[in-house]
């Protein structure tokens, strides 16, 4: 075919096959001059390795042409074809090319499927399109003005008056050296306007380096977080939930485990933690609104202590950067602290302090207790009753004996003793158990805290630098 033969005479290589049945080419292939990033741009093209020649690597004839270095020449399926697939090649790499190369022929220069499906489509493409007429031999030296003329007409009809037209002979080699010589022009020029534009490229990288700045930003040290946590943590009231939580498992658990004749005194002590509005239970959050703690707000020490911890990391990560980033950084850091109060707050409420079960060992000396009770009661009624029946004359029954003391002076005495040395051992267990949750609940809380605090001002700021990172790299990159 036209476009088969032409391919092979600008490449010198029999590489398309020119047989009468069509299509002749059922697929793209490239011919490449020079390998320097080709095979990456044929990767992206889609272009199997099977299809790919290169042209300087073939046992050559010599006559390697400089001028067309780093060009990659694809011959694609005919457009015309009653394959859809052959259709859909086109299409896609159409839609790639650099330069537009289509090679009619004398007898369906004018057909209707080129002009409408492609050159109508593309006349704003017409700076980096090429129309070739192949097979002029073919058509009587009189006629060969008037037929090349008629090419004109159409192609200005297409909207594509400006498109270069070559009048060519794939057989006798007429017009391929005007051809080629206009392929190796727009080579260079698309060399001189890469060259040019990256140089600019280079240029606004340099300028905007100056601005920008390529200096690698600081990583957020542990230290400066820790300082961040504990400003936040300290604002949030912790330390006083934390006491709250002490003092409040002190008071659950007196009240379970001390002398039940004197612990009932423990209710009318407040519960330190309902007075902040926290462990109230679930039914309590509802009818209280659920969100809100009474825990004392910041002070103005405590919101400059979390302004200063802020600004002091921003400026650790800042260190080198250019003014407009440290601006940034510095501005996204507090964008955030408005949410701070209610943040802190609703951490509080919901978090889980470890208060409301008690410990396991309660249930059990509260048996204990009311035994003790029930033995010190029964020893106090026997011997109330063995005082009335002396003090009536009554003969008195035996009284029974352990070890020559008598059973309901034990039972009284032992009771009671007992009794109140289990009350005072309990304390002890009941303080153990409450520094015990204090500090698991200081443990949750803070974690909670960590979460607020790389919400609001860690995750802005590593925003912030991973943008920054961006523009570096592009930056370097751009500047090689």
């Amino acid at each position: 075919s036209a476009r088969n033969s032409t391919y092979n005479q600008l490449t010198e290589l029999e590489l398309s096959s020119v047989g009468v049945r069509r299509p002749t080419t059922s697929w793209a292939s490239a011919c490449v001059w020079g390998s320097d990033g080709a095979e990456e741009l044929l990767t992206w093209l889609g272009i199997p390795p099977r299809h790919q020649t290169t042209r300087d690597s073939m046992l050559s004839t010599g006559r390697e042409d400089n001028s067309l270095q780093g060009v990659v020449l694809l011959d694609l399926p005919d457009h015309d074809s009653t394959e859809v697939s052959h259709h859909l090649e086109v299409d896609r790499l159409v839609a790639l090319a650099d330069l537009l190369i289509w090679v009619l022929d004398p007898q369906k220069y004018a057909d209707a499927a080129i002009h409408h499906r492609y050159l109508e489509p593309l006349a704003s493409h017409q700076d980096v399109t090429l129309v070739v007429l192949n097979q002029i031999d073919l058509v009587p030296e009189d006629r060969r003005e008037a037929m090349i003329a008629d090419v004109r007409r159409l192609l200005r009809e297409d909207g594509m008056p400006n498109v270069p037209v070559f009048a060519l002979s794939a057989r006798n080699g007429w017009g391929v050296a005007e051809l080629r010589a206009e392929i190796a022009a727009r080579v260079a020029a698309k060399k001189a306007t890469k060259a040019r534009l990256s140089a600019d490229v280079k240029s606004v990288a340099g300028r905007l380096a100056q601005a920008s700045g390529t200096e690698k930003a600081a990583a957020l040290s542990k230290g400066r977080i820790a300082e961040l946590d504990e400003a936040f943590a300290d604002a949030a009231g912790v330390p006083t939930v934390v006491a709250a939580v002490e003092k409040s498992t002190r008071m659950r658990a007196n009240r379970a485990t001390g002398w039940p004749l004197t612990s009932w005194l423990t209710r009318l002590k407040p519960d330190p933690l309902k007075r902040l509005h926290l462990d109230l239970g679930a039914a309590a959050k509802e009818l209280s609104g659920s969100g809100r703690t009474s825990v004392p707000a910041p002070t103005q020490v405590q919101r400059a202590r979390v302004d200063t911890a802020v600004r002091e990391i921003a400026d650790e990560v800042t260190t080198g950067l250019a003014a407009p980033w440290v601006t940034s950084v510095r501005r996204v850091s507090v964008s955030r602290l408005d949410d701070l109060g209610d943040r802190l707050d609703k951490t509080l409420a919901d978090a889980d302090l470890g208060v409301a079960r008690l410990p396991i060992w309660a249930n059990l000396v509260r048996v204990l207790q009311w035994l003790l009770i029930i033995a010190t009661l029964g020893g106090a009624a026997w011997l109330g009753a063995l005082a009335v029946m002396g003090y009536l004359k009554m003969p008195e029954p035996v009284t029974p004996e352990f070890r020559g003391f008598p059973l309901p002076t034990l039972l009284l005495i032992g009771g009671a003793a007992l009794g109140i040395a289990l009350a005072l051992f309990c304390r002890l267990l009941v303080g153990a158990t409450a520094r015990k949750r204090a500090r698991a609940a200081n443990r949750r809380l803070r974690a909670a805290i960590n979460e607020v605090s790389r919400e609001l001002v860690i995750a802005p700021i590593n925003d912030e630098l991973a943008a920054y990172e961006k523009a570096r790299a592009g930056l370097l990159q751009a500047l090689k």
